[in-house]
């Protein structure tokens, strides 16, 4: 018995292995790109439902026989309760392909042909004629695009609000414990740990305004523009059907009512709102960098915070502890920076009416949004949840810094506050012994001067 059959298409016979679902199409492209990772299964998954939409808006135009519509409908339905193991099968091709996703497209629309004629091998189902009917890969997939998109800033949203609640329980524990603030590197005045944090969830809160305002744009689908824009053999009110559908499906409200060459040529809308998930990821980089900075240590870096002991952190130094949920979302961030450079690159590039750098710029973005999603969640549970403050240590470095001085300069002035400040560092005493010593003003006045915690201007929570 043969391991491969033979199929034709355009350009010939082509032999497929035979238990293989996929066509003559799939298989060229399987042998003509073999570089690189998988098309995303989100991918798959949304072209699925989309030819699952369109032979029901086919079905309602009268432009597909009803029949074949309904067997297109109960393949897809079919297809898409498999897991993601089953599912991947047949779905070979990888994101390295042509620049329009037409291979995998037809790689769709391949697979439910023939799980059409496994379900009813009486009616004949095709992939262009029938379950393509209407359609276009450039429209059809950077509808997929923007639909998996969408979805994947959902998630983001959500791990991003997890993250902004497990730090508003910091903020609100440790909103009056005094620490020393550090500016330039250099000691600064006094803050609270609570106020610091503060500004780490504004950080985030303002992340997540930007992705939930921008978002938006996704919403719009190419699906309808066909070949070049103009619309050319989808039936009246397709596009609108489908938008329905694919809002019903996803719970989300997308719309059809938009320029078609714009949605085939461009990609602007993935662009600025991957721009707002590069922002997330600077600012999730500067959070967790200043948290496992505050947690060096615990004897010789600043030993201000204790970070959780998730797991051994040397193989050859016996009880060392690392700040790895920090290092794993840095290097996340780091992705998503690179990331953002692809995708402005492949936004930027295509031939007159259609963007050809499809496949890599979707990659990118969903890899991005899923790298934050994860990281994060590891980053609030696993790091953040399990924080707490090393308030002696705190305090010492209060009592250490000499830019408390700051509250004396309303009282004897900047230039003798400096020369203060500057003695007790000559000196290596407390900034209350050179004030003393200096003759221009009282232990009395420095005590009553020189508080700490009414340096925080901290309001009561």
């Amino acid at each position: 018995m043969s391991d491969y059959r033979i199929e034709e298409d355009t350009l010939g016979a082509v032999k497929i292995p035979v238990d293989a679902l996929w066509g003559a199409q799939t298989e060229r492209s399987r042998n003509n790109f073999s570089t690189g990772a998988k098309m995303p299964l989100e991918i798959i998954k949304a072209l699925l439902q989309i030819k699952k939409a369109a032979a029901i808006a086919n079905k309602d135009a009268k432009a597909i026989d009803a029949k074949k519509a309904d067997l297109i409908v109960a393949a897809v339905e079919k297809l898409l309760v498999l897991d993601d193991t089953k599912l991947r099968k047949d779905f070979p091709l990888v994101v390295y392909q042509t620049g329009s996703g037409t291979q995998t497209n037809m790689n769709v629309n391949e697979v439910v042909a023939h799980v059409a004629q496994t379900i009813d091998s009486k009616i004949e189902i095709l992939p262009n004629d029938d379950v393509n009917h209407g359609q276009s890969s450039n429209d059809i997939f950077p509808t997929a695009m923007n639909i998996t998109a969408a979805m994947a800033v959902d998630k983001l949203e959500e791990s991003t609000k997890h993250l902004i609640d497990e730090l508003k329980r910091k903020q609100i524990k440790y909103w009056k414990v005094v620490k020393i603030g550090r500016t330039h590197l250099q000691d600064a005045t006094p803050l609270t740990f609570g106020q610091e944090v503060s500004g780490w969830v504004s950080m985030l809160e303002h992340d997540l305004s930007y992705l939930q305002e921008l978002n938006k744009t996704l919403a719009e689908l190419a699906m309808g523009g066909t070949a070049v824009g103009t619309g050319l053999n989808a039936a009246p009110h397709f596009a609108d059907k489908i938008a329905e559908q694919m809002s019903q499906v996803y719970d989300y409200e997308f719309t059809a009512d938009t320029n078609k060459f714009y949605g085939l040529a461009a990609h602007s809308g993935l662009n600025v709102v991957h721009g707002a998930i590069k922002t997330l990821a600077s600012d999730l980089m500067k959070i967790a960098n200043d948290v496992r900075f505050l947690g060096s240590g615990p004897r010789s870096g600043y030993g201000e915070l204790n970070i959780p002991a998730n797991e051994p952190g040397s193989s050859i130094m016996p009880g060392k502890v690392n700040p790895t949920q920090a290092e794993a979302i840095t290097m996340a961030a780091a992705r998503v920076m690179g990331n953002d450079v692809t995708i402005s690159i492949a936004a930027s590039q295509g031939n007159f009416e259609m963007n050809v750098y499809k496949p890599v710029l979707i990659n990118a973005f969903l890899e991005s949004a899923e790298l934050l999603t994860g990281t994060m969640y590891g980053f609030a549970d696993k790091m953040i949840a399990g924080l707490t403050v090393n308030e002696d240590r705190m305090k010492e470095l209060v009592d250490r810094s000499l830019m408390t001085v700051t509250a004396l300069s309303p009282h004897i002035g900047y230039h003798e506050s400096a020369e203060i400040a500057q003695q007790a560092l000559r000196a290596g005493t407390t900034l209350k012994v050179a004030a003393i010593k200096s003759g221009l003003l009282t232990e009395q006045q420095f005590d009553k001067w020189v508080v700490p915690i009414d340096m925080t201007n901290i309001e009561e929570k």
